[in-house]
């Protein structure tokens, strides 16, 4: 039989990897769209920036089995991927259109409170499809909180 995610969702072959898990290429099982999901080995849902511009979409988590499992929008290459696919070199007005979205990302995650602590074109992602030129921030599995409740900085540890 083949490996199943929460019931709803097919697991396929690996795509990636982040700090904490692996990617895997996933289907849901009764519409056939394809989706990436990640198999963590402790699922932290520390930003609860869900449905929001350049934050993958999360479908689905929870935990099966041995694993603590995310499903998310499937997603294109890293800016690394496509820095090389470039060989290295990009237009100005590439770096300036990819450089304000990552800006927008990095300053939205900020306004939630936490730091990604992870910032590197592999943990930038482009969509696909007709959000092809959209840049995605991805791997929050360093990000920590910097603000308490009242917006007061936490002290350095």
């Amino acid at each position: 039989m083949e490996p199943r995610v929460g019931n709803k969702f097919r697991l396929g072959r690996k795509i990636g990897s982040g700090s904490f898990g692996e990617i895997y290429l996933g289907t849901n099982i009764q519409t056939n769209e394809e989706v990436a999901i990640k198999l963590v080995s402790s699922l932290a849902n520390k930003l609860a920036i869900k449905r929001r511009a350049g934050i993958p979409n999360v479908r689905w988590f929870g935990v099966e089995g041995d694993y603590n499992v995310m499903v998310m929008d499937l997603l294109g290459p890293s800016l690394e991927d496509l820095f090389n696919f470039c060989s290295r070199k990009l237009s100005l007005k590439s770096v300036l259109m990819l450089a304000d979205q990552m800006i927008n990302r990095v300053e939205f995650v900020h306004s939630k409170s936490f730091l990604h602590r992870d910032i590197k074109p592999d943990n930038f992602i482009m969509g696909l499809g007709r959000r092809a030129n959209q840049v995605y921030m991805i791997d929050f599995g360093l990000a920590k909180k910097y603000r308490d409740s009242s917006h007061q900085h936490i002290p350095y540890r």
